[in-house]
């Protein structure tokens, strides 16, 4: 059990990661284009800052803390 839940949760991270990545991109690009929307960006940015919470939360549970 605990494996397949694992292996949900390392599936999940790799999908958050991925489009992390692309919004990166898609940011970036949208600012060199220099051809945008203030509010799409705005958005865009909010989104990826949700997935950086999400993938620090699945991160933790992978990895949990070693209390030294």
């Amino acid at each position: 059990m605990q494996d397949i839940q694992a292996d949900y949760i390392r599936k999940k991270l790799e999908d958050l990661l991925s489009e992390h990545r692309d919004l990166d991109d898609v940011i970036d690009s949208m600012v060199k284009n220099q051809v945008f929307d203030q509010l799409q960006l705005q958005r865009l940015k909010k989104r990826k800052l949700g997935l950086k919470d999400e993938i620090i939360k699945l991160k933790a549970l992978i990895v949990p803390d070693i209390i030294a």
